[in-house]
Formats: C-alpha cells, sequence, structure tokens
C-alpha cells in the first residue's frame, strides 16, 4: 500500500514540475479571449455595433439625464428675476404642501441669516457677520421673486439650489409666505 501512496505522490510531483517548464513558450488556452484583449472603440468614431454611426448614441433631442433637474427657465439676471416674479407660480397646491417639511427645510438653510420669524434677525445679524437682512414684511416679494433667489441668490445671499430639490425649494417659498402673511 505504500508503494502504491508513493507512487501517485511521485507521479503528482512529476506533473506539476513537467507543467510549470516554460520552454516552450506556447500561449496559454484562453477562454473568454474579449476578457483578456478588450476592443476598445473611438467614443464618436466608427463602431460596427452600430450600422448608422452616432446618430444612434446620441440622446434624444431635449431628454433630460437621469437624476437631473429640469432646466429653470428663468435667466440669473435682473430681468429675470422680474419676469419669474410676475409670471412664476408655485407647482405645489394645498395638498401637497408640507408646513412641517418647509419649516424643517427653512431653519435650516435660511433661519441663521432670515431669523426664525423672517425678520432678518437670525444669529449672523445679531454677530454682525452680514448686515442688512430683509425683513420679509417689508418687501414687495412673490412666489417666483422667491425661488429665482433660491435658485440664484441675491445680492449677499448665495444660491441654495445645490441643497436644494425643486420640490423643497418650492415648499421653502410656501413657509416663507407664510411668515410673509403672519
Amino acid at each position: 500500500m505504500k508503494k502504491v501512496i508513493n507512487t501517485i505522490i511521485l507521479l503528482a510531483l512529476v506533473i506539476v514540475v513537467s507543467s510549470c517548464d516554460r520552454s516552450k513558450r506556447a500561449p496559454n488556452l484562453q477562454y473568454f479571449p474579449n476578457m483578456y484583449e478588450p476592443v476598445s472603440y473611438e467614443t464618436y468614431g466608427d463602431n460596427p455595433n452600430y450600422t448608422v454611426g452616432m446618430e444612434e448614441r446620441l440622446p434624444v433631442t431635449g431628454s433630460i439625464a437621469r437624476g437631473a433637474e429640469f432646466p429653470f427657465e428663468y435667466e440669473n439676471t435682473e430681468e429675470g428675476y422680474q419676469l419669474a416674479k410676475a409670471e412664476l407660480k408655485s407647482p405645489l397646491d394645498i395638498l401637497t404642501i408640507d408646513d412641517e417639511k418647509g419649516e424643517d427645510l427653512y431653519v435650516i438653510y435660511c433661519a441663521g441669516c432670515h431669523g426664525a420669524k423672517g425678520d432678518g434677525q437670525g444669529e449672523l445679524p445679531k454677530r454682525e457677520k452680514f448686515l442688512g437682512i430683509p425683513n420679509y414684511k417689508d418687501r414687495d416679494i412673490t412666489e417666483g421673486s422667491i425661488y429665482h433667489t433660491i435658485m440664484y441668490g441675491k445680492n449677499m445671499m448665495g444660491s441654495h439650489a445645490s441643497q436644494l430639490t425643486e420640490e423643497e425649494r418650492w415648499q421653502v417659498v410656501a413657509y416663507v409666505q407664510e411668515l410673509r402673511n403672519n
């Protein structure tokens, strides 16, 4: 029995040693060679996978990338501000306006400067970091002008478009209108 085991071990050792012989220099067998040697194509070059050409790889005209927001049709100018002030209305109806969410967002993004009551007496003006923050009740503002200001900023206020989604901006607009009317 010992002789059989020694023979098997010797045979296995010979197979292992002979398989490591690099004198043949033959390439190894490749399964799925495209995985090892990919075929690359130029970005806008000819590609045999597309018969017509680049047109099939371009997005449909007017389409918006997934996760992207719709473009804001009012420009970041004084004329755009005045136009938004006159024309732009909230797409939220009374059922979709969430006062608690609007208040929470206002406290996070706005109250530091504008104050909890919208009177311009937030922590930063009290510490004299920013001065001249207006009281909402003293301003001639509309839904459109508030939204435009959140989108682009105005005077010392920067844009909050990157921090708030479109729906969240409208929630803040509704809350600011509520503060203004109280």
